[in-house]
């Protein structure tokens, strides 16, 4: 389907900075651009390195969560976990006190110019701050090869893990992982290897990993997102982009309708935040967020306004990701 006009996008755009409370993938202020569509405002969103070509599915999702009804919920509140940055160990207790009532923690590893052992601390940590009833899980972003990521799920499995998420970068690695591990019951998941893949269903085909983590925006909108999950036949988790409450509203829509939901979504972001266009933000309560739309609080849009530099070259990306999707009537192919 054809997208809107692009002035249909503009009239309402705004570009926001929104600072985090803990440097996260390099930055310390997340930027974003929302519009407003006929079914209430949604957010475009790709990170800053991406390429047009990419970043054309994360508007593809955006203008469907505007323009188009999301699938019917089958629940309305959806189980969020904390996600702990790649921080010292002693920070980890100031990090998780952000999430009201979380019981899992998605703890980042592999973090470039640390060494497995401040790994190991920061899991430890996380651990005895939700003790033995709580789940964490671990994401290394592709950071290992094979050997590495061994060793490391080694060095880990003391902490009880829920799953480890895309610990080598290529399905290949995963699936060989997967393999080598799998006599210790640590399930592996697939993040990028799922929504930056030309393939999404790849990983399930290898038989690589136990679980899909997966994202509305890098997937092109909800419904293809759910189509992918049924496609592959994997429990899922929903996870964010670092989105601010809009998009976030976005994932727990995607969330809402999974047929099954048996581990807690990584939606629970907003608390990586100090300041949201939202207010309240949509940030977890008794570790759960409400299944609804969120419309920006127009004081927050002001406050959060990025640069005019900045507005200009977020417009300019969205025209020109814009014309991508025109040319190839929406979204593109093999996305």
């Amino acid at each position: 389907m054809k997208p809107p006009p692009l002035a249909d996008l503009t009239a309402t755009a705004r570009v926001v900075a929104l600072p985090l409370a803990t440097r996260f993938r390099g930055v310390d202020v997340r930027e974003a651009l929302l519009f407003e569509g006929p079914r209430g405002w949604s957010e475009f969103s790709p990170f800053a390195e991406y390429d047009d070509a990419e970043a054309a599915t994360w508007l593809a999702a955006a203008i469907d969560f505007g323009w188009n009804a999301p699938p019917a919920p089958l629940r309305d509140q959806v189980p969020v976990n904390a996600t702990v940055p790649a921080v010292a160990a002693a920070e980890v207790p100031g990090v998780l006190a952000r999430y009201d009532g979380c019981r899992t923690a998605k703890v980042k590893t592999a973090q470039r110019g640390q060494v497995l052992a401040d790994d190991v601390a920061r899991v430890r940590a996380v651990r005895d701050v939700l003790g033995p009833e709580g789940r964490v899980r671990i994401d290394a972003n592709g950071g290992w090869n094979v050997d590495e990521a061994e060793r490391a799920v080694h060095a880990l499995a003391q902490f009880d893990l829920e799953y480890v998420e895309q610990p080598c970068e290529s399905v290949a690695e995963l699936a060989e992982l997967r393999r080598r591990v799998k006599h210790m019951g640590i399930p592996i998941a697939a993040d990028e290897s799922v929504r930056k893949a030309a393939d999404p269903l790849a990983v399930a085909r290898s038989g690589a990993a136990d679980v899909l983590v997966v994202k509305a925006q890098p997937l092109g909108g909800v419904g293809r997102a759910l189509r992918i999950v049924r496609q592959a036949g994997l429990p899922a988790v929903v996870s964010s982009a670092l989105d601010t409450s809009v998009g976030l509203a976005m994932g727990v829509a995607l969330a809402a309708a999974l047929p099954e939901l048996e581990h807690d979504c990584g939606l629970g972001t907003a608390s990586l935040f100090t300041a949201d266009v939202a207010d309240p933000p949509l940030a977890p309560r008794a570790g759960m967020l409400p299944v609804t739309r969120v419309t920006p609080d127009p004081a927050r849009l002001d406050e959060l306004a990025a640069s005019a530099d900045r507005r200009s070259w977020w417009l300019d990306r969205l025209a020109r990701c814009h014309a991508l999707l025109e040319r190839d009537g929406g979204l593109r192919p093999g996305r």
